[in-house]
């Protein structure tokens, strides 16, 4: 027998090496075919629910890290939950409608649009979005995001587009839904009106001019020699033009310029002045702006007025004080037009390009008509000055090119009706767990006009209107749930294939239509629409659900997308939101903080991280980010995320492999009859335990990451297992030592594993399979339950006094190690002397009689710091010396010690390792004479 056979080195099946790539996919087939989501349903089976709402993301292309970041941290929530005596069903979902859908067919698939019909060409779509679903649900699968994989929801399915058209139904029927002419964000590059969620700002140069409007009645009030200045950014609306607004309150004054009379608001005159270069002026006369009203100006190049009128929109901030008024070309410009009865003039065709109603533009595109529009400005005189300017614009979210403000008949689903109830609701039912998103859809929700609900597209829930010869329109409950019954049915493509009698009521009968003649809506819903209305198409048809749900989860661009359309069409109906609560996340940055794009080659990808790394690595990133603002992610930062799990991993190795000789039910020993070191490790484990609850709580995955990390480093690490070696591998098997620590491991083991499980699912589930006395698997247990900790504090605080100490002696050690006359590399050659005051001395003996064991060295005693010498190191109360231990190296135990070579049966052996050793092995002791 050799001397290492009586040393309980450590045996365990679970791996040093992690093999994740390979590992996790055999795991999760192993899941998949045992059935594994529906039985943690079952066994939390009348548990109370929590329900968190999948945001459906959209289904087109790969997923990229923001899809990562998205699902894996409703993944933590959702197995959390599980857990911790919930049920927490999920049901993941996908947006399948819209427009980036049909440009995908014609523009990645080469599919030519005018060749098919609507009714073939939408059967295109949905087989493209079925196939993006599949593919981007293998991979949400392969990160192991738990859920109702074989029967999500998709917008796209009957039921849901029915339970869609009831809630517009209801909407209608309330009197929220109207048909207006009305400027909108209208996408030429799209050729589709957008909603406000499907715009976003990025900074572009465009002309700026100021124009002369010489006047044409001033009734009085101004001479008839007076020119009104304006400014624009947008010289091609100039050809929309119906009006010139003033501020009522503001003082405006008449200026004498280069021989002619112009009026500019008194505030804005020495901007004005310099930006038209005039060298000299003379203001000549002033007026209140409430003085203009109703005044007219000959507008710069038709033969038309253009009427002076009176707006609290208009600001002193820049241009000239008068504002270039268009209604069919702006928001303000359209409410003020209103007010004073001018036409809706938009004389732009879908695609952007001017319409007859611009003669001298015809067929021309908006942004070329600036060019144009500033020429005949200058050949007629009104130009007084051109510039550029940069400045931010808003752009089609999709095609990334400029929208415009156009007056387009549309349906709208009026907010102004409900305004009310909405921002009461926001203040009051739900709660924001980040206070700025809760400040952000208020002020969104409070500054916003009415949401244009109609497309100008074909992939999509149609509006399921109806226009009687009169041209009526036609919402009734009546023909809108006959609507939504047929589409349930059949789906919506019946609208399309159908003539609008065969999708009314048999026998319906309308008054606008003696003939019984019909027509129907050609426009599609908003895609907002769509994901909108998901509290009805899932959380309120799925037995397994509820409404509201407990929490949506998505990234914080969704307080004016998904957070608001569901939100708003909630209200409207139910009178109360979809959700209980809200949490956000920034978004995924590249390791410099820049937006990854394909052109800078900065972007990551889920799949190819998974391949290389594994999903579990992704899963620590997500939970060590702080994802309520913009997260970094690179090939850096992961390996650093990598070295982090092979800390954890290793960690729980060494643990496992220490007791795989115990039986849970014979071998634990009683915690009171633990040794004082022993319980304060648990004392440890039990703050650490409740803190991870808590932060689960929260949805602070960054604290578990911190907490965790530190426990295994100095608590475990640098502490308790680093002297366990010299207990676990060197004490006999069954003695009370080793058990005592057997029995600490393994209760932190035991909490430990199910704590990590949310987050490191695959590395977890694979540790728990070797973990004596359990079975199954760690997915269907329940998370340990949180304690009062208040005498596990106290047993913390006693031993702060210890790691004070601990601290002095390890910094004496290096300093030994540096000694160049004589270095004492390891700390087992080490003899430590501690001068101490006496009540510390006590305090110290108090909690073990092995302080040596503790402090890993061969040697330690105490003495009164009255005694201190003069190389001790010092500080504060405390003073320590390191010598050479006395005597020689112990072959079992590696400690030094002075009866090493005087035990005569054993010479190479400690006094202690001598008695462990002829009391459990004594035939190494007659080995060598037979």
């Amino acid at each position: 027998m050799k001397l290492k056979d009586t040393l309980n080195l450590g045996q365990t099946d679970f791996a040093m090496r992690a093999n994740l790539p390979t590992k996790e996919a055999t795991m999760q087939a192993e899941w998949e075919a045992a059935d594994l989501y529906n039985k943690i349903q079952e066994k939390n089976a009348g548990r109370p629910t929590y329900i968190l709402h999948d945001g459906p993301p959209y289904a087109n292309g790969a997923l990229h890290m923001g899809h990562a970041l998205n699902k894996v941290t409703k993944d933590f929530i959702v197995r959390y939950k599980s857990m911790a005596g919930f049920r927490s069903p999920y049901v993941p979902g996908w947006d399948t409608h819209g427009l980036p859908i049909e440009s995908a067919l014609t523009k990645n698939e080469g599919v030519d649009r005018k060749q098919f019909s609507i009714v073939e060409f939408r059967r295109m779509c949905e087989e493209y979005a079925l196939r993006q679903v599949d593919g981007q649900k293998t991979s949400f699968k392969r990160l192991g995001v738990t859920g109702e994989w074989d029967n999500p929801y998709l917008t796209l399915k009957p039921e849901y587009e029915a339970a869609q058209i009831r809630v517009f139904g209801q909407m209608a029927e309330k009197g929220y839904i109207y048909k207006g002419l009305k400027p909108i964000y209208w996408s030429p590059s799209s050729e589709s009106s957008l909603a406000e969620a499907e715009v976003e700002y990025h900074d572009i140069t465009s002309p700026s001019i100021y124009v002369a409007f010489k006047v044409k009645d001033g009734k009085d009030v101004v001479p008839n020699n007076v020119e009104f200045i304006i400014w624009t950014t947008t010289p091609w609306t100039l050809a929309a033009n119906l009006g010139i607004s003033v501020d009522p309150n503001a003082k405006y004054v008449e200026v004498v310029a280069n021989d002619r009379h112009f009026i500019v608001a008194a505030d804005l005159l020495a901007n004005v002045a310099k930006d038209v270069e005039w060298e000299s002026y003379e203001v000549v006369n002033e007026y209140q702006g409430a003085q203009f009203d109703r005044l007219t100006a000959q507008h710069p190049f038709y033969d038309r007025e253009s009427l002076l009128m009176v707006g609290d929109h208009v600001t002193m901030d820049t241009g000239t004080g008068l504002v270039h008024t268009a209604p069919g070309h702006g928001e303000d410009d359209y409410l003020i037009g209103l007010q004073y009865g001018l036409d809706i003039l938009s004389p732009l065709d879908n695609r952007g390009h001017f319409t007859s109603e611009a003669p001298g533009l015809e067929g021309m595109f908006y942004l070329k008509g600036n060019k144009v529009i500033i020429e005949m400005l200058i050949n007629s005189g009104h130009l007084l000055a051109q510039g550029k300017i940069k400045h931010s614009y808003p752009h089609d979210w999709r095609t990334k090119q400029p929208v415009i403000y156009r007056a387009t008949p549309q349906w709208f689903a009026s907010i102004d009706k409900f305004r009310k109830e909405l921002l009461e609701s926001v203040e009051n039912d739900v709660e924001w767990f980040h206070p700025s998103g809760e400040r952000r859809i208020y002020n969104m929700i409070r500054d916003r006009g009415d949401w244009v609900i109609s497309r100008q597209r074909v992939w999509g829930v149609p509006l399921p209107i109806f226009y009687a010869e009169s041209g009526e329109p036609i919402l009734s409950s009546e023909t809108i749930n006959h609507v939504a019954d047929l589409f349930e049915e059949h789906g919506s493509n019946i609208w399309f294939e159908r003539e609008p009698k065969d999708l009314l009521p048999e026998g319906y009968t309308h008054p606008g239509s003696p003939n019984g003649e019909f027509t129907k809506e050609n426009d599609i819903m908003d895609v907002w629409f769509d994901s909108g209305t998901s509290h009805a198409g899932v959380l309120r048809t799925r037995d397994d659900l509820s409404f509201p749900a407990d929490l949506y989860l998505e990234g914080s661009d969704q307080y004016r997308g998904w957070f608001n359309s569901s939100f708003t069409t909630s209200v409207a109906v139910n009178g109360e939101p979809p959700y209980k609560g809200v949490l956000s996340q920034g978004f995924v940055m590249d390791g410099k903080g820049q937006k990854m794009s394909k052109s800078i080659g900065n972007v990551i990808l889920p799949e190819e991280i998974m391949e290389e790394l594994g999903a579990d690595i992704i899963r620590l990133w997500v939970s060590s980010v702080d994802y309520e603002n913009d997260v970094r992610v690179s090939k850096d930062i992961l390996k650093q995320v990598s070295e982090t799990y092979r800390k954890i991993r290793n960690t729980i190795r060494f643990m496992l492999s220490n007791i795989s000789d115990i039986n849970p039910a014979t071998d634990l020993i009683p915690e009171n009859e633990l040794r004082l070191v022993d319980q304060y490790m648990l004392a440890k484990f039990r703050v650490l335990t409740n803190d991870l609850l808590a932060a689960y709580d929260e949805f602070d995955y960054s604290t578990i990451y911190k907490k965790v990390i530190n426990f295994i480093t100095v608590d475990l690490s640098a502490f308790y297992l680093d002297f366990a070696k010299d207990v676990v591998y060197i004490e006999a098997k069954a003695s009370y030592e080793r058990r005592a620590m057997q029995t600490v491991i393994y209760a932190i083991l035991r909490d430990l594993i199910p704590l990590l499980t949310p987050i490191l699912l695959h590395t977890m589930e694979e540790a728990w399979n070797v973990l004596p006395g359990v079975e199954g698997y760690v997915q269907l247990a329940d998370m340990p339950k949180a304690t009062d900790v208040t005498e596990a504090k106290a047993t913390i605080e006693q031993w702060q006094q210890f790691f004070e100490v601990k601290d002095v002696v390890n910094k004496a050690l290096e300093e030994a190690k540096n000694n160049e006359a004589q270095p004492i590399k390891k700390s087992f050659e080490a003899s430590v002397t501690l001068y101490a005051p006496t009540e510390a001395q006590a305090a110290l003996n108090a909690l073990s009689d092995h302080l040596e064991q503790l402090l890993i060295v061969s040697k330690f005693e105490m003495k009164d710091n009255s005694e201190v010498p003069a190389d001790a190191l010092t500080v504060n109360e405390f003073s320590v010396v390191v010598n050479p231990a006395p005597g020689h190296v112990c072959d079992r135990c590696r400690a030094v010690k002075e009866e090493v070579g005087a035990i005569e049966a054993a010479p190479e052996l400690c006094s202690r390792c001598y008695e462990i050793v002829a009391a459990n092995f004594p035939e190494y002791f007659t080995q060598e004479d037979a």
